[in-house]
């Protein structure tokens, strides 16, 4: 029997459901789900997006029986509208939309209006006796076809739209403010001025043919999945290039047809911030593209919010009858999708049409909050709230916010305000378009970090969407809170002011003006208050977030900690990032970089003396000074972390990154120790080396130069000791650097040893510790059992380094050619960001096996940056570690990275520690003790027969699907048995853990080009 290519929606039976969005994509799939559950939507067809992988794989030839299944769908939508597609007395016209299996808003192409000519429109006037309407749809539909299909575009991202840059002048011609001012003779003469810019841009005249202009609409939405800014959101989102698109073909309805229509979009919760309520805007006499796309600034629906300004009535106020039938399908959707739903919605004379509905893109800090809000309502689970929160939305709820208290808040000068579209402040220079944007954002400024900016636009379209993600924030002057701009912004976690009316956008000058006259030029600093929609003049000071303030978020945090295994640590060489840690729960330290106490300014002379030192008696001076530093730091450390296991790893760096390198630097500093310039540039020069990050460093330093590491593993004692006098319990572990040999660690570790002994008769107390090694070389993966067996009690993978030298590249000057790598997919990822677990991972899964196989209570752990990576999190639960460690803001989403790698290892089982969260919520136990939805069977018609596009892979399994086939093949490849922990940690052995084949890659994280920018300003290389 031959694949089904054509699946049927709405009248009396309906062939699709929603678990078939690999099949019909979203929006086909919700279509069909509405009809199935007695929603009027309108009757159309699907065609499946295994016909684009089709298109795509012959040459853009469609499958034999396309045309006909197509035709055969036609005919039922015909029969059940009562008219004929392309008759010309009584047109059926259809819509031609895009949906692929995830949510990408406004990226890919829609055709509204198709099967409109010259007699059929002339019909539509005879049938509806309103002309203004039918020649609004024919100049709609020339406009949206010539663009969409025909390519007629603008020349630059600065240019007017052709279409809209007529439809200015005919404005400015007859006086007209807005499109719904225009007469029906002046739209009629537009649709002509349209169709001959058509002829003169294309050469040929506008088709008339309908079903000509159906297969060329259809054409185009297959085309759209690979137009730029398709490809570019998913590659920003992660998501595969062959799962394809599908194409929904559907009869309009016209919400342009008078006082009695109408067009909207609606949430079922507030997107912005997830309050429960009705929240949605519309516009009368209009189409669906008038709202998404910021053309006319629509109303809201309803009072549950103080109106805007100018605005004087509600949807509910105008067809309060449809208002109310709109609101009950609200709580019907909700409550079958079990989550906030996104709504479109047309009013055709009075009868209302439901045209979408999907689960709706939301701020990270309103999928908290409704997260939070459906478990209470027994809508899910706790398990299921801590699946749907992706890791890096917490990263986002830590975005800093402006500071109402402080004076350069309160003296803010407000530019203009608009509405709050997406929360959150943002900080940056202004510019116009999009590609000045992305380029901006990848310079660094004088400190090293990326460029801020802050993207202005009249209204943003769908090309934009590159130098949206590279802004901070998004200003328009046109839209309102479900525009394109407003939409986008929330769902990627950018802070957006849409619809600032007052301000006045000129792109040729590269400027906005302001009602009071006030300009702001390319190149000045605003700031954008995304939560009030204020435009403020200049730079404002932000502040963090105390998310624990939240009472959503701590409720969360509770739920993560009943399910996740592994413990998460933060890397932090100050008692302030050690405290800020712990605010976020982290359980440790996993990595005290012990040379950034040396950079302040009342330390670096000493050090630099150290270096200069002409023995080893000097040397002994210099860092008897430095001494006292270090052990009041490692003594605040201790009492901010509390009893919690410290690591603390010896000088790592190369000395030259101590000693300044200009002429006039370095004869201040010869100056300042009485020294001749030739002696400290001879010095210097003597340092400098061709590769540092392979030179001598890490443990090198402490075999050259062992009263370094005397001197440093003395303060950690002595502080602890002092600390635990003070009755503050201590976990110290010495961490030796860069060890590649077993007979380097035995050298270093007897200098611990010894310091360890020294103190504890000196000070009378007993001080348990732990002596282990960063493994960041692929010989100590490789010789891992001997560095055990040589004593070492624990392992932390150091991958930033490993990455390093297993890949033999520079992360500082990889730059140049990483982006040609993962865009020609040699590198899926970014490698310095989630972990190569093919590579790189491999040494690590056999260093683990090698040193526990030694050392069966060896303890594990990970402090790259790697460490707050959500895919790299999993890795290290699939893979028996005791612990991640990274920076103390990626705190939250380790440890949610931690507990989905946990749920998804459970599988089907359920289980996981109940924790007081989960029993507070009863309603929810009602639901499958998985609280995660059963994957949706395949239907019989995704049996594969279409080949799939050439040089494509066959379209992958939904994302959960996947990774639960992976966690399967790694319990199959689990060891017998795992050994217990440390025993100087004083534990109990822990669970035994499952090692992994390779799992699915989670979403890629952003980029760490601050922290690494920052780093080569100040002269060193980023944390190791």
């Amino acid at each position: 029997m031959a694949k089904k290519l054509v699946y049927f929606f709405g009248g009396p039976k309906t062939d699709g459901r929603s678990d078939m969005k690999d099949l019909l994509g979203g929006k086909g799939a919700n279509l069909a789900e509405m009809a199935r559950i007695g929603l009027p939507v309108p009757p159309g067809f699907t065609i499946t997006t295994e016909v684009c992988s089709a298109y795509y794989e012959n040459d853009k030839q469609y499958p034999k029986g396309l045309k006909k299944e197509v035709e055969s769908a036609i005919s039922r939508v015909e029969k059940i509208a009562g008219k004929r597609f392309g008759d010309p007395k009584d047109p059926l016209l259809l819509s031609c939309r895009s949906g692929a299996r995830v949510s990408m808003p406004g990226m890919m192409e829609t055709v509204l209006n198709i099967g409109l000519n010259d007699d059929s429109v002339a019909g539509l006037i005879e049938k509806t006796g309103n002309e203004r309407f039918a020649y609004d749809s024919y100049r709609r539909f020339v406009a949206m076809y010539g663009g969409v299909v025909l390519g007629i575009k603008p020349d630059t991202e600065k240019d007017p739209d052709p279409f809209d840059h007529l439809i200015s002048q005919l404005r400015a011609e007859k006086g007209a403010r807005l499109d719904t001012d225009l007469g029906a003779e002046d739209l009629k003469n537009l649709a002509a001025r349209y169709k001959d810019l058509v002829f003169r841009k294309t050469g040929r005249q506008f088709p008339s043919d309908p079903e000509e202009q159906l297969w060329g609409a259809v054409s185009a939405v297959f085309e759209s999945w690979n137009i730029d800014r398709a490809k570019e959101y998913r590659k920003h989102n992660g998501y595969p290039e062959d799962w394809g698109t599908a194409v929904n073909v559907q009869a309009m309805v016209f919400g342009n047809m008078g006082r009695n229509s109408a067009t909207g979009v609606a949430f079922t919760r507030d997107p912005a911030t997830g309050e429960n309520y009705f929240y949605g805007e519309y516009l009368i006499n209009a189409q669906g593209e008038d709202v998404v796309a910021g053309i006319r600034t629509p109303a809201p629906i309803n009072h549950q919010k103080p109106l805007p300004e100018g605005v004087e009535t509600t949807l509910e106020d105008e067809l309060p009858e449809l208002y109310r039938e709109l609101a009950g399908y609200r709580l019907t959707l909700e409550r079958h999708y079990r989550d906030m739903q996104d709504l479109e919605f047309t009013i055709q004379e009075g009868k209302l049409w439901m045209l979408q509905c999907r689960n709706g893109k939301r701020t990270s800090q309103a999928a908290l909050k409704i997260a939070m809000d459906l478990v209470r309502e027994g809508l899910i689970s706790p398990k299921e709230a801590v699946s749907r929160i992706q890791p890096q939305q917490l990263v986002q709820i830590l975005l800093p916010y402006f500071d109402v208290n402080s004076p350069d808040y309160k003296r803010r000068q407000v530019l203009a305000t608009g509405l709050a579209a997406s929360p959150g402040a943002a900080v940056g220079t202004v510019v116009f378009s999009a590609t000045d944007a992305d380029k901006l954002a990848a310079e660094l400024d004088e400190n090293g970090w990326p460029k801020k900016v802050i993207l202005v636009r009249e209204e943003t379209s769908p090309e934009d969407i590159r130098g949206m993600f590279a802004a901070q924030g998004i200003l328009t002057a046109r839209g309102g809170m479900t525009s394109h701009a407003a939409v986008v912004a929330r769902g990627m976690g950018r802070v957006c002011v849409a619809g600032a009316a007052k301000i006045s956008v000129n792109y040729e000058k590269e400027l906005f003006t302001t009602a009071d006259g006030e300009t702001v030029r390319v190149g000045d600093w605003i700031s954008l208050d995304g939560t009030k929609g204020e435009v403020i003049k200049g730079k404002l000071q932000t502040a963090q977030v105390d998310v624990n303030a939240d009472p959503n978020f701590a409720e969360f945090m509770d739920f993560v900690s009943g399910f996740k295994k592994i413990k998460v640590r933060t890397n932090a060489d100050t008692p302030r990032d050690s405290l800020v840690a712990r605010g976020y729960q982290a359980e440790g330290i996993g990595l005290c970089r012990t040379e950034h106490m040396f950079f302040e300014e009342d330390r670096i002379d000493h050090i630099r003396a150290m270096i200069l030192a002409e023995d080893v008696e000097g040397r002994k001076a210099a860092l008897d000074r430095l001494l006292p530093m270090q052990r009041s730091d490692f003594y605040e450390i201790f009492k901010a972390m509390n009893g919690l296991p410290v690591t603390i790893r010896t000088l790592d760096p190369p000395l030259h990154e101590f000693l300044p390198h200009s002429d006039r630097d370095i004869e201040e500093l010869a100056h300042k120790f009485n020294l001749s310039y030739a002696k400290v540039k001879n010095r210097v020069d003597a340092l400098k080396e061709q590769n540092p990050m392979l030179g001598l460093r890490g443990c090198r330093l402490g075999i050259l130069y062992p009263e370094i590491t005397h001197m440093q593993a003395r303060a950690v004692f002595e502080a602890a000791a002092k600390a635990a006098a003070d009755g503050v319990p201590v976990e110290p572990e010495i961490m030796i650097p860069l060890v590649g040999h077993e007979k380097e660690f035995i050298l270093q570790k007897a200098i611990v040893d010894k310091a360890a002994a020294d103190v504890s008769e000196e000070k009378g107390v007993k001080i348990k510790y732990m002596v282990g090694t960063m493994i960041e070389l692929p010989r100590a993966a490789l010789q891992a059992d001997n560095i055990a067996r040589a004593g070492a009690q624990f392992f932390s993978f150091g991958t930033n380094d490993l990455t390093q030298t297993t890949y033999g590249l520079s992360r500082d000057d990889s730059g140049s050619f990483l982006g040609a790598y993962t865009d020609l997919k040699i590198w899926q990822n970014d490698p310095f960001v989630t972990l190569d677990q093919d590579g790189v991972g491999q040494l690590i899964k056999l260093g683990v096996e090698k040193g526990r196989g030694v050392a069966p209570k060896l303890k594990v752990g990970i402090c790259g940056e790697h460490g707050g990576d959500p895919a790299s999190v999993m890795f290290c639960c699939l893979n028996g570690f005791d612990y991640v460690s990274c920076s103390p803001h990626r705190v939250p989403l380790a440890r949610l990275a931690a507990a989905q790698a946990a749920i998804l290892a459970e599988g089907e089982k359920g289980g996981g520690k109940k924790s007081p969260a989960r029993r507070a919520a009863p309603k929810a136990q009602k639901k499958p003790a998985t609280g995660r939805k059963k994957a949706p069977a395949k239907p019989a018609a995704r049996k594969p027969a279409l080949k799939k596009p050439g040089g494509r892979k066959a379209a992958p399994k939904k994302a959960a699907a996947q990774k639960a086939a992976a966690l399967r093949g790694a319990a199959k490849k689990a060891p017998a048995k795992k050994p217990g922990r440390a025993a100087a940690t004083s534990r109990k052995p822990a669970a035994k853990r499952p090692a992994a084949k390779k799992p699915a890659q989670a979403k890629r994280a952003a980029p760490k080009r601050a922290a690494a920018g920052k780093a080569r300003a100040a002269g060193r290389r980023g944390p190791r």
